[in-house]
């Protein structure tokens, strides 16, 4: 029973380790993982607002060059005008020539220096070109057809030459000022007439992100395992002080808090096994009831004080006097009962009368003490373990009668 108890005992730790620790790993996982797709959500939206500032940059610069109808710059070594605008040059009175820069080719320009110094790249682009150059590539044609059906802007990230890029796309719309050029290809006021596609390198932000992703990853594992180290540190001292105080409370249970023996309960329940296994086997099995003789002389003239002093050596010498399987406790007040198991009346008659003399040659607390002693042993007809008390208990009175400080049996 008790080593069943003990092993549902250690089930319950087991499992309530393995439930700590899981939950522990959980949360702690889910923290973390919450942690690294944030972070990558945060250098997405990064992306992207760049990708927005720096469209809406072009096109502010646009709508300033469109607002103007162009603007002229003097058209020097290496300037070539405009081949798809109509009369883009013009001459000064002092001889000097002037050539247009539209808000699409200045736009070409600007997109030409940027590429240069390695900042990023765009351009416009139409699904009706005037100039071939523009012609989009893949993602700008999905981008724009998905301008047709309402869509406001388009992104992704693409692999390209061993490098990841941030692509952007968002409409460019027909106003006043797009008709001094786009007339003839049939746009009204308000249909999209293109976009501007934006190109920026990400690559370094993400082997930067990954690298972040793997201090995440290390700095998850070694928290998780501090904590569960701390966990089981602290659960193992736990569980300790538990069994320890588990210890003492099932020892108080079954000990007589004066003399450290079995006390009255657990006593009889180990006879009642004793008993079982003896009427199942079919083996020898004694019994001694005791009693310290005048023992209330002794409180009255000497004091309680001393009168559990004798209590208690009495049962030190009854300790020491039985073999490690014998079964003793304090059956109540001033009374003892001894059960041996595989011992016939005989041997139990002997064991009986060591005790006593053991008692009577040897002072307790300077006081010279005697017991009287009843015993029995098993017979077939005995029921219970109380057919066998009552035969010791007779035999203790018998004892007791016939002048105390003597063996009696039945």
């Amino acid at each position: 029973m008790k080593g069943e108890f003990q092993s549902n005992e250690a089930r319950v730790y087991k499992n309530f380790i393995i439930s700590i620790s899981l939950s522990i790993i959980l949360c702690l996982s889910a923290i973390f993982l919450g942690l690294a797709v944030r972070t990558k959500q945060l250098l997405h939206e990064e992306n992207l607002t760049r990708a927005r500032v720096l469209y809406n940059n072009i096109v502010l610069t646009r709508k300033w060059n469109a607002h103007y109808g162009g603007v002229y710059i003097e058209k020097k070594e290496g300037i070539e005008s405009n081949p798809y605008l109509e009369n883009p040059d013009i001459r000064t009175l002092n001889g000097k020539i002037y050539t247009k820069k539209n808000p699409a080719l200045m736009t070409r320009e600007i997109s030409e220096i940027a590429e240069k110094e390695g900042f990023f790249k765009f351009r416009i682009t139409s699904l009706k070109l005037l100039n071939p150059d523009n012609k989009p590539d893949t993602f700008e044609q999905e981008a724009l057809l998905s301008f047709e059906k309402g869509s406001k802007e388009v992104f992704k990230t693409e692999p390209l030459q061993k490098r990841t890029y941030f692509r952007y796309m968002a409409p460019l719309y027909v106003e006043n000022a797009c008709l001094q050029c786009h007339a003839k290809q049939g746009y009204k006021i308000g249909e999209v007439r293109g976009g501007i596609s934006v190109m920026f390198d990400i690559q370094d932000t993400i082997d930067k992100s990954e690298t972040s992703y793997l201090y995440i990853i290390f700095f998850s594992i070694a928290t998780i395992f501090s904590l569960l180290l701390f966990v089981y540190f602290f659960t193992g001292r736990l569980i300790r002080k538990i069994s320890e105080a588990r210890q003492v409370i099932e020892k108080m249970a079954i000990t007589d808090g004066l003399t450290g023996l079995f006390n009255r309960m657990h006593l009889l329940s180990r006879f009642e096994e004793e008993f079982k296994r003896a009427k199942r086997l079919k083996n020898n099995l004694g019994c001694i009831m005791l009693d310290i003789d005048h023992f209330k002389s002794i409180n009255d003239k000497h004091g309680h004080l001393t009168g559990d002093e004798v209590l208690r050596e009495i049962s030190l010498r009854l300790r020491n006097s039985i073999r490690i399987y014998d079964v003793l406790g304090r059956y109540g007040g001033e009374e003892f009962l001894i059960v041996l198991p595989d011992t016939d009346l005989e041997n139990a008659k002997s064991l009986a009368e060591r005790i006593r003399n053991n008692i009577k040659e040897n002072l307790i607390a300077t006081i010279q003490v005697t017991i009287s002693l009843g015993i029995t042993s098993i017979s077939e007809k005995d029921k219970t373990i109380n057919d066998m008390i009552n035969r010791a208990d007779e035999a203790l009175y018998k004892s007791k009668n016939s002048g105390t400080d003597l063996v009696e049996w039945l």
